[in-house]
């Protein structure tokens, strides 16, 4: 009897585990589409990613009142200990904007595509994993060498484009092994994690404002009568919004679930469908043979064999002892 409720146990835990990475696949595969729909309608990347932080905040804390869901109380120290995970949290999400409004969604994945290699160097350095296996290497090499393909055949390389391009793909790799770390010690639930996330993030509004100059631009637009406020407009940045709120929760569910590293490969294989629907919906894409070197990314990331050890049992014995 006891062995069955082991085994009942473990089954919920696989497939809460599967569920929460088919989840976040879908999120994040339909969200790189409806992000540069957005950005090409409403060109302004920060007014886009603060949208996308109240949604989540507001979504978070409506839920919690009407007891929907449970969050962590907000609380002054906890906010002041997430404060450095949400900064670079905001950059991840501000230079995506940004490089999907200079460059195609191919460009962007091929950048995503990267990401796992510094990350899997990252984990190893800073959250004591074992290095990758000689296998993982080939894996990570063979995303490498795609992305390198890509690049040489790329007939939209613009200087701008490629400099939000390298600045996402340092702020995503430190991110992602950050984060994990705030995961796995700052002792908040899953919705208690996007709450803060997302809240602290929106307060960074207005800085980034300030810096990119971002608020003289919108306000020339509606003085110029601009039609964002239309159907055309709403929708896209609406979907947007909806979708960020969803990855947010998926994507924080799979950073408890696996390790950082696997979670970016994660990342990278549920593009294949992004790329799809690219191909199919736009001509803003790339030539044959750089998409070419995009699904060798891609298969890099399907190669890719988890490195990282597996905990062991002893505090579920405990658990079960107690």
């Amino acid at each position: 009897m006891k062995s069955l409720a082991t085994w009942y146990s473990g089954l919920l835990k696989q497939t809460s585990i599967y569920g929460v990475a088919a989840g976040y696949c879908i999120s994040a595969s339909l969200l790189s589409i409806i992000n540069k729909w957005a950005v090409m309608k409403f060109p302004y990347p920060g007014a886009l990613t603060a949208l996308q932080y109240l949604t989540s905040t507001a979504g978070v804390l409506v839920c919690g009142w009407c007891k929907v869901l449970e969050h962590d109380s907000l609380d002054l120290l906890t906010m002041w200990r997430f404060l450095p995970a949400a900064v670079i949290f905001y950059l991840s999400l501000f230079t995506n904007s940004e490089l999907l409004l200079h460059a195609n969604v191919d460009t962007f994945i091929v950048f995503r595509s990267l990401v796992p290699i510094f990350v899997a160097i990252g984990e190893t350095l800073f959250l004591h994993q074992p290095w990758p296996s000689l296998n993982t290497w080939l894996s990570l090499s063979t995303i490498f060498g795609g992305s390198v393909l890509y690049v040489l055949t790329d007939y939209h390389f613009t200087v701008m484009a490629y400099s939000w391009a390298l600045a996402y793909l340092v702020s995503m790799a430190i991110d992602f092994v950050y984060i994990k770390h705030v995961v796995m010690t700052i002792g908040l639930n899953t919705w208690g994690l996007v709450l803060y996330n997302n809240l602290e993030a929106l307060l960074l509004f207005p800085l980034e404002l300030l810096i990119m100059g971002e608020l003289k631009k919108i306000k020339h637009d509606i003085s110029d009568e601009s039609d964002w406020h239309s159907f055309a407009v709403v929708l896209p940045v609406g979907l947007s919004c909806l979708f960020g709120l969803s990855i947010s929760f998926f994507g924080f569910s799979c950073r408890r679930a696996i390790s950082a590293t696997g979670f970016t490969v994660l990342g990278v294989v549920n593009k294949l469908l992004t790329v799809i629907i690219n191909l199919v919906i736009w001509d803003k894409h790339s030539t044959f043979i750089g998409t070419v070197g995009l699904l060798i990314c891609m298969l890099g990331g399907i190669l890719y064999q988890q490195s990282t050890s597996k905990p062991k049992a002893v505090p579920e014995v405990k658990a079960e002892q107690s």
